[in-house]
């Protein structure tokens, strides 16, 4: 016997397309103190949280960084921040 007799049927389920991974997480001198963002490799923004956050410990552990993001390529992504806050900045290469 159906236990669905004279019930609708639920939508089939449709896949939502899942997010891009993060490639890069900066951490910079922001008014407030320093933050963590969070990029994709087209440098678009994926998030921005406290650096003292547990996530951005576990996110840098292993991942490889550089000092700085004066370069071309972080011009639209930083460009609320100032010179001296994108020359100290901490770019961390994450893994994939």
């Amino acid at each position: 016997m159906s236990q669905g007799f004279g019930h609708e049927m639920p939508a089939r389920h449709v896949q939502q397309e899942h997010r891009k991974v993060s490639r890069y997480l900066i951490v910079i001198e922001s008014g407030a103190g320093p933050v963590a963002k969070l990029f994709l490799d087209s440098r678009e923004p994926a998030g921005e949280f406290d650096v003292g956050t547990e996530e951005v410990a576990v996110m840098t552990r292993s991942a490889t960084s550089s000092t700085g993001a004066s370069g071309a390529e972080w011009d639209k992504a930083l460009s609320g921040h100032s010179a001296d806050e994108r020359a100290a900045a901490t770019v961390y290469l994450l893994d994939i």
